[in-house]
């Protein structure tokens, strides 16, 4: 039987990188223990096409590693993989260090995250590692609800998530910073979908490829609002740069996840032209996909 690998393409912090102790995560969460199976490797895993053993590995996840006693999201909406989330955070707190000449850690920091979804798992990561205080923001009202659950559930949370929906779908910033207001870092990983028919035929697609059925749900879902955006991520990108620029004295660095690598170059000359002072791109790798998190900034 073949050692499990060190996951070196994650964050030199990331909590991920050794293959998961399911003895621990049992020890912490019994439940997951009827998820787990020995995989063609002859090692401990669980079926990553099956929703629900996916739900359970990231409550369990979140238990051991995060402090997160009570988590669960409503069915059908997204459950992203832990390990990726945690290094855009820990790849922040780099960008931020870079600025302050140590690590940035404490209520201080203020982070903006745009799309908190029902799962709140950037939020809980960076409160955890660093101790930052977070605006959450999300056109989907049974999302922001659901977070208010999680934060209600959890104390460590409490007075560290402040909740704001957005109204206009069009909109990303507009009505979200509020007059007066700083930030050291907003977030964002975009819909990337340009339609919901597109999303349709991507979630079949993955279907045949993992052989399920076709009304079976997707292991990692994600409601409509989480997977398109009409004219899809690169118009989503091209919105957030423009609007980004209205509120550049309020914010240190805005960032955001970009999936297609053919979207930098217009997202990259968009920039350019609102004269954005820095323009930085991170590589990211988790697993097999790559991407990317692009932050810019105008003014130093």
């Amino acid at each position: 039987m073949a050692e499990p690998k060190v996951k070196t393409e994650l964050h030199e912090r990331n909590k991920h990188r050794n293959p998961y102790d399911f003895k621990a995560l049992i020890r912490n969460s019994p439940s997951l223990s009827g998820f787990v199976i020995v995989n063609k490797f002859g090692a401990e895993s669980i079926n990553f096409s099956d929703p629900k053993a996916v739900l359970a590995l990231n409550s369990a996840l979140l238990k051991l590693y995060y402090n997160i006693k009570n988590w669960e999201i409503p069915e059908n909406y997204l459950c992203p993989p832990v390990p990726g989330r945690a290094d855009y955070i820990h790849y922040l707190a780099d960008l931020l260090a870079n600025d302050m000449g140590k690590m940035p850690t404490g209520e201080r920091i203020t982070c903006l995250d745009i799309g908190i979804g029902a799962n709140a798992i950037y939020p809980i990561i960076g409160i955890h590692e660093y101790g930052w205080n977070f605006v959450g923001a999300d056109i989907d009202r049974d999302s922001l609800l659901n977070v208010e659950k999680l934060i209600t559930a959890n104390e460590n949370l409490q007075a560290k998530i402040n909740l704001r929906q957005q109204l206009n779908p069009r909109q990303i910033f507009r009505d979200i910073i509020k007059p007066g207001e700083y930030y050291d870092v907003t977030l964002c990983n975009p819909p990337f979908h340009a339609s919901a028919n597109e999303a349709q035929l991507s979630s079949a697609r993955k279907k045949r490829n993992l052989k399920l059925e076709k009304n079976a749900p997707l292991n990692f879902g994600g409601v409509s609002n989480e997977l398109w955006y009409e004219g899809g991520e690169k118009a989503f990108l091209l919105n957030m740069a423009y609007e980004s620029k209205h509120f550049g004295r309020q914010v240190n660095w805005f960032t955001t996840l970009v999936s297609k690598k053919e979207n930098l170059k217009a997202f990259n000359k968009a920039l350019k032209r609102l004269e954005a002072v820095e323009i930085k791109e991170i590589q990211m790798s988790t697993g097999n996909k790559i991407s990317r998190v692009l932050a810019w900034r105008f003014y130093l």
